[in-house]
């Protein structure tokens, strides 16, 4: 190595040393997510994956869970106001019917004031 770029990795340590000296929580959110980046990036063997499929299992067992937890507590509220899979159907049919009944006496209306003029 030459005697600048000794000097440049002395400088380079110093400036790190006094940055994290100064913000150590930044330093160790930038490790950890220099340490993410770069378990994303290998590939897993197989030692890892027999032992992260439980945790694996764990976590997506607790996460159906939750999610038939929260559907069932939507569920029950909808059907405590009112509003069940039925009557948004009857509302539906409703809004159809309706909206064809408008189009239809809307055309009639133009149709006759069409006729009016001529």
């Amino acid at each position: 190595m030459t005697q600048a770029s000794e000097q440049d990795n002395e400088d380079f340590r110093t400036r790190a040393t006094d940055g994290i000296d100064e913000a150590p929580l930044i330093a160790l959110a930038g490790g950890l997510a220099v340490g993410a980046l770069l378990a994303a990036l290998l590939p897993r063997t197989e030692a890892e994956k027999r032992a992260l499929r439980p945790v694996g299992d764990k976590l997506s067992g607790t996460a159906k869970a939750a999610a038939g937890a929260a559907k069932e507590a939507g569920t029950s509220r909808l059907a405590e106001l009112g509003l069940t899979p039925e009557k948004g159907r009857e509302t539906l049919r409703s809004i159809f019917e309706g909206a064809g009944e408008a189009a239809k006496t809307s055309a009639q209306a133009a149709l006759d004031a069409a006729r009016t003029r001529e």
